[in-house]
């Protein structure tokens, strides 16, 4: 088992109703708060109102910044940083989905500095302070809301990358799974393909540590059983809450205790393909992962093996490898390139992007060679 310092400082606060407490817990942080969100999805559900109303309920200068991407910008991120910093905000409320609270992660390290965001990312700086951020979590699939990562996309330089800092976790995080109700049936689908991913990625990395293991199998289990039911009643309060808990248990460090902190090649990959092609996260994971393991049948072989063994009582690589394959497609998320549009005429590009972008593990280093592999079995 590898060394790890276990320390997660965010108060999770779930449930129905929860979102009706935001007033009173944001009140002590101040009185002027930068109100981050994406396209108007929360307006049209109603979401935004029941929030302005715990604002105004707090006593609070009410500053915006709408129109967050779902593969976030750090032009964006800049924008809404100079607001915050501009009218000097007290804290930061954040409410939508991973691209969002991503999003506000990173305008929390910089409206304390004059620097560009990117230049976090780039290592040019490090943060010192953070304006402490408040998450009101809108769609259930990338544990941001209770973890200290956040990923951002530079066109500029062609590079979509995460980045991570302690400062970086959000001080409190509301979820109530009646919000996610509205969450259509494609990307319900693909969360729940990201939350199994994030499993597969801590799974697959350097160190033994049989209770993390635990932890993930029984994560990647609970979501396989309530993913369908869920997929078959979205307006489920049951099947929402479930995979809303997995989606922040599979991301949230405890599964990376005593496993270096995962792998993550294939999440390299995927931001490639959102890169170039826009293909939805999850939808990039569900494709690229059975395709890795595929790969990796010799490098990983046992650990597909146990992996199996554990999720399906049966050893056999190939068909643990199919059994992903058919849960992806049954819950609606696609297992091949053709299914989002990309045929083998996008594979050059996409390789030199892979390589140029070093999409290649931590624990299992890919090469030129495999990402041809990997591309010819997603294909």
């Amino acid at each position: 088992m590898d060394n790890f310092i276990a320390n997660n400082p965010t108060s999770l606060h779930f449930g129905k109703g929860v979102i009706e407490t935001i007033g009173k817990t944001v009140k002590p942080f101040g009185s002027k708060v930068l109100l981050v969100y994406g396209k108007g999805s929360v307006k049209k559900s109603g979401l935004y109102d029941r929030i302005i109303a715990q604002l105004n309920e707090a006593g609070a200068t009410i500053f915006e910044f709408d129109g967050i991407q779902p593969n976030p910008l750090v032009g964006d991120v800049d924008k809404a940083a100079t607001i915050g910093r501009e009218n000097k905000v007290d804290y930061i409320l954040a409410v939508g989905g991973g691209s969002v609270i991503d999003s506000a992660k990173i305008i929390s390290i910089t409206i304390p500095v004059e620097h560009t965001a990117w230049d976090f990312y780039e290592y040019k700086a490090k943060p010192l302070t953070a304006v402490p951020l408040v998450a009101v979590l809108t769609l259930a699939a990338t544990g941001t809301e209770m973890n200290p990562f956040a990923v951002l996309q530079n066109p500029v330089t062609g590079r979509k990358d995460g980045y991570g800092s302690p400062l970086c976790f959000p001080v409190h995080s509301f979820l109530d799974p009646e919000v996610t109700y509205t969450v259509p049936a494609d990307y319900t689908a693909y969360g729940i393909a990201d939350l199994i991913a994030h499993c597969f990625e801590n799974y697959f990395g350097k160190g033994d540590c049989s209770l993390s293991d635990r932890f993930i199998t029984a994560i990647i289990a609970d979501a396989m059983e309530w993913g369908p039911k869920l997929m078959n009643n979205l307006h489920g309060y049951d099947e929402r809450a479930a995979i809303m808990y997995d989606a922040t248990m599979a991301l949230n460090l405890m599964t990376s205790h005593g496993k270096s902190g995962g792998d993550w090649g294939v999440h390299g990959m995927g931001h490639i393909l959102s890169l170039l092609h826009g293909v939805a996260h999850g939808a990039s994971l569900s494709i690229l992962f059975p395709a890795w393991m595929k790969l990796l049948n010799e490098r990983a072989g046992k650990q597909i093996a146990k992996l199996g063994t554990d999720l399906f009582g049966n050893p056999d690589v190939d068909a643990t490898i199919a059994k992903f394959e058919e849960f992806f497609t049954q819950i609606g998320s696609p297992v091949h390139l053709s299914q989002v549009g990309i045929g083998e005429d996008k594979f050059e590009e996409i390789i030199r992007l892979m390589i140029r972008n070093k999409a290649e593990g931590s624990n299992y280093k890919l090469s030129e060679a495999d990402y041809r592999k990997i591309m010819e079995f997603a294909k």
